[in-house]
């Protein structure tokens, strides 16, 4: 499956699931609002069965695996299914064990330095991560003034809501943007379904008026 394939509706629903058999009601819960793209963040014990769980029971969801800090978090993930995998920062070691098990990783970045060393280790699709903390939009389009034409794409992350969404979705460069408010970790762990996919139907329709 080519990156294209699973950054074309421009967002990535990033969730924290803390009971595995959250996994598959959350999914259909994103589906439902029209979104097939979740990662699961390996923040908790039950990353890698939650994964899983939505790969064998949901196939219509593409499931990738988020806070990749380690080789082993790498293989842990192709093993469970994951179909792409994201890092909050650049780790060679990580780099590395993703181009060994041929999985796409979007590794994190926030400086012009990072940005050329992700660009090194063959990645072109860069998580732009912590975003709001760092600048926000202003500070996103500084970064890519010197690789705007390098064809290098960013997923903005960290600090993004429904309110700021239109202004990532808005630059030429932005591949996707990552967000957690649509599944937030209180709504799945409250099983709050319904509330996920209003929330996830309202981001898709900011989407669809975005052009970017």
């Amino acid at each position: 499956m080519s990156t294209d394939d699973f950054l074309k509706q421009r967002l990535i629903c990033v969730a924290v699931i803390d009971k595995p058999e959250d996994a598959i009601p959350t999914a259909e819960a994103l589906l439902a609002g029209g979104l097939n793209v979740i990662e699961i963040t390996f923040r908790t014990a039950g990353a890698a069965d939650a994964i899983a769980r939505i790969r064998k029971s949901v196939p219509q969801m593409i499931v990738g695996a988020g806070t990749l800090l380690s080789p082993d978090q790498v293989k842990q993930a192709v093993d469970a299914g994951s179909q792409f995998g994201v890092s909050p920062g650049l780790s060679e070691a990580v780099s590395k064990a993703a181009h060994d098990f041929k999985l796409t990783l979007f590794p994190g970045v926030i400086t012009p330095g990072e940005v050329m060393r992700a660009m090194e280790l063959g990645w072109k699709q860069l998580k732009f991560f912590p975003s709001e903390t760092f600048g926000g939009v202003n500070a996103l389009k500084a970064l890519i003034g010197p690789f705007g034409h390098t064809g290098v794409q960013f997923i903005p992350t960290g600090g993004i809501t429904a309110a700021n969404l239109a202004n990532y979705l808005a630059i030429k460069q932005v591949a996707a943007v990552g967000g957690s408010w649509m599944a937030d970790r209180k709504l799945v762990a409250e099983k709050s379904w319904s509330k996920i996919t209003s929330l996830t139907a309202e981001a898709m329709k900011i989407i669809s008026a975005a052009h970017p």
